[in-house]
Protein backbone atom coordinates (compact mmCIF):
# COMPACT_ATOMS: atom_id res chain seq x y z
CA UNK A 1 0.00 0.00 0.00
CA UNK A 2 3.19 2.43 -0.19
CA UNK A 3 3.13 1.95 -3.57
CA UNK A 4 0.28 4.11 -3.38
CA UNK A 5 0.86 6.26 -0.95
CA UNK A 6 -1.29 5.05 1.21
CA UNK A 7 0.39 4.99 5.13
CA UNK A 8 -1.26 2.33 6.95
CA UNK A 9 -0.62 3.35 10.15
CA UNK A 10 -1.84 7.04 9.63
CA UNK A 11 -4.99 5.45 7.54
CA UNK A 12 -5.75 2.91 10.88
CA UNK A 13 -5.46 6.02 13.22
CA UNK A 14 -7.36 8.12 11.01
CA UNK A 15 -9.92 5.98 10.22
CA UNK A 16 -10.08 5.43 14.23
CA UNK A 17 -10.23 9.22 15.03
CA UNK A 18 -13.38 9.39 12.49
CA UNK A 19 -14.90 6.81 13.76
CA UNK A 20 -14.52 7.91 17.16
CA UNK A 21 -15.35 11.93 16.15
CA UNK A 22 -18.69 10.07 14.18
CA UNK A 23 -19.44 8.04 17.63
CA UNK A 24 -19.32 11.29 19.07
CA UNK A 25 -21.22 13.50 17.09
CA UNK A 26 -23.84 10.64 16.35
CA UNK A 27 -24.38 10.15 20.55
CA UNK A 28 -24.08 14.23 21.32
CA UNK A 29 -25.16 16.07 18.94
CA UNK A 30 -27.00 13.72 15.71
CA UNK A 31 -29.26 12.10 18.76
CA UNK A 32 -30.30 15.17 19.95
CA UNK A 33 -30.67 16.90 17.09
CA UNK A 34 -33.26 14.34 15.59
CA UNK A 35 -34.94 14.00 18.87
CA UNK A 36 -35.45 17.91 19.01
CA UNK A 37 -36.40 17.67 15.12
CA UNK A 38 -38.67 15.01 15.38
CA UNK A 39 -40.64 17.12 18.88
CA UNK A 40 -40.56 19.94 16.76
CA UNK A 41 -42.51 17.75 13.62
CA UNK A 42 -44.81 16.32 16.32
CA UNK A 43 -45.50 19.55 17.78
CA UNK A 44 -46.26 21.18 14.21
CA UNK A 45 -48.21 17.94 13.61
CA UNK A 46 -50.23 19.07 16.83
CA UNK A 47 -50.47 22.07 15.86
CA UNK A 48 -52.15 21.40 12.22
CA UNK A 49 -54.40 18.98 13.73
CA UNK A 50 -55.29 21.32 16.11
CA UNK A 51 -55.87 24.51 13.94
CA UNK A 52 -58.02 22.06 11.24
CA UNK A 53 -60.18 20.91 14.69
CA UNK A 54 -60.31 24.52 15.07
CA UNK A 55 -61.61 25.03 12.16
CA UNK A 56 -64.20 22.34 11.75
CA UNK A 57 -65.47 23.47 14.76
CA UNK A 58 -65.49 26.75 13.56
CA UNK A 59 -67.75 25.40 10.86
CA UNK A 60 -69.98 23.71 13.06
CA UNK A 61 -70.16 26.78 15.63
CA UNK A 62 -70.66 29.05 12.17
CA UNK A 63 -73.49 26.67 10.71
CA UNK A 64 -75.10 25.87 14.11
CA UNK A 65 -75.64 30.11 14.68
CA UNK A 66 -77.24 29.95 11.36
CA UNK A 67 -79.72 27.40 12.45
CA UNK A 68 -79.86 29.48 15.46
CA UNK A 69 -80.76 33.19 13.60
CA UNK A 70 -82.95 30.57 11.15
CA UNK A 71 -84.82 29.63 14.29
CA UNK A 72 -85.07 32.89 16.26
CA UNK A 73 -86.89 34.49 12.85
CA UNK A 74 -88.72 32.20 11.86
CA UNK A 75 -89.87 32.02 15.78
CA UNK A 76 -90.24 36.14 15.69
CA UNK A 77 -91.95 36.36 12.91
CA UNK A 78 -94.54 33.51 14.17
CA UNK A 79 -94.72 35.71 16.99
CA UNK A 80 -95.78 38.67 14.93
CA UNK A 81 -98.14 36.78 13.14
CA UNK A 82 -99.36 35.79 16.47
CA UNK A 83 -99.73 39.25 17.77
CA UNK A 84 -101.41 40.68 14.36
CA UNK A 85 -104.28 37.60 14.70
CA UNK A 86 -104.62 38.81 18.77
CA UNK A 87 -104.80 42.50 17.70
CA UNK A 88 -107.25 41.43 14.85
CA UNK A 89 -109.19 39.33 17.06
CA UNK A 90 -109.65 42.27 19.73
CA UNK A 91 -110.58 44.32 17.17
CA UNK A 92 -112.87 42.94 16.12
CA UNK A 93 -114.39 42.01 19.63
CA UNK A 94 -114.44 45.21 20.14
CA UNK A 95 -116.04 46.39 16.92
CA UNK A 96 -119.04 43.90 17.99
CA UNK A 97 -119.14 45.05 21.63
CA UNK A 98 -119.27 48.94 20.17
CA UNK A 99 -122.14 47.79 17.80
CA UNK A 100 -123.91 45.79 20.08
CA UNK A 101 -123.49 49.10 22.95
CA UNK A 102 -124.84 51.09 19.87
CA UNK A 103 -127.66 48.92 19.36
CA UNK A 104 -128.58 49.03 22.80
CA UNK A 105 -128.24 52.23 23.14
CA UNK A 106 -130.42 53.41 19.94
CA UNK A 107 -132.73 50.76 21.17
CA UNK A 108 -132.73 52.43 25.02
CA UNK A 109 -133.40 55.81 22.83
CA UNK A 110 -136.01 54.58 20.92
CA UNK A 111 -138.04 53.01 23.73
CA UNK A 112 -137.28 56.42 25.32
CA UNK A 113 -138.77 58.32 22.41
CA UNK A 114 -141.75 56.28 21.77
CA UNK A 115 -142.70 56.36 25.75
CA UNK A 116 -141.84 60.43 25.82
CA UNK A 117 -144.51 60.54 22.84
CA UNK A 118 -146.90 58.71 24.08
CA UNK A 119 -146.57 60.46 27.14
CA UNK A 120 -146.89 63.86 25.16
CA UNK A 121 -150.11 62.17 23.55
CA UNK A 122 -151.41 61.04 26.26
CA UNK A 123 -150.81 64.71 27.92
CA UNK A 124 -152.85 66.59 25.22
CA UNK A 125 -155.54 64.24 25.28
CA UNK A 126 -156.43 64.95 28.21
CA UNK A 127 -155.61 68.53 27.89
CA UNK A 128 -157.40 68.36 25.14
CA UNK A 129 -160.47 66.33 26.26
CA UNK A 130 -160.51 68.98 29.32
CA UNK A 131 -160.27 72.46 26.88
CA UNK A 132 -163.29 70.28 24.81
CA UNK A 133 -165.67 69.49 27.95
CA UNK A 134 -164.91 72.96 29.07
CA UNK A 135 -166.11 74.45 25.48
CA UNK A 136 -168.81 72.20 25.11
CA UNK A 137 -169.84 73.33 28.89
CA UNK A 138 -169.67 76.78 27.60
CA UNK A 139 -171.62 76.01 24.55
CA UNK A 140 -174.00 74.50 26.41
CA UNK A 141 -174.50 76.56 29.44
CA UNK A 142 -174.16 73.42 31.39
CA UNK A 143 -171.88 70.40 33.08
CA UNK A 144 -171.43 67.55 31.17
CA UNK A 145 -170.45 64.28 32.28
CA UNK A 146 -166.57 64.20 31.64
CA UNK A 147 -166.17 60.55 32.09
CA UNK A 148 -168.59 60.00 29.10
CA UNK A 149 -167.17 62.88 26.93
CA UNK A 150 -163.75 61.78 27.89
CA UNK A 151 -164.60 58.83 26.21
CA UNK A 152 -165.94 59.79 23.07
CA UNK A 153 -162.71 62.15 22.82
CA UNK A 154 -160.42 59.38 23.17
CA UNK A 155 -162.43 57.14 20.38
CA UNK A 156 -162.40 60.18 18.30
CA UNK A 157 -158.37 60.93 18.78
CA UNK A 158 -157.74 57.29 17.89
CA UNK A 159 -159.79 57.25 15.06
CA UNK A 160 -157.74 60.56 14.12
CA UNK A 161 -154.72 59.34 14.34
CA UNK A 162 -155.21 55.91 12.31
CA UNK A 163 -156.66 57.62 9.77
CA UNK A 164 -153.34 60.04 9.71
CA UNK A 165 -150.99 56.78 9.57
CA UNK A 166 -153.10 55.71 6.56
Amino acid sequence: MSALGINLPGLITQLVSFLILFFLLYKLLYGPVTKMLDQRAEKIKTSLEAAEEARKQAASSAEHVERELAAAREEGQRLISDARDAANRFREQEQVRTRQEIEQTRQRALADIARERDQAVEEVRREFADLAVTAAEKVVGRSLDRTAHAEVIDRVLKEGLVERKN
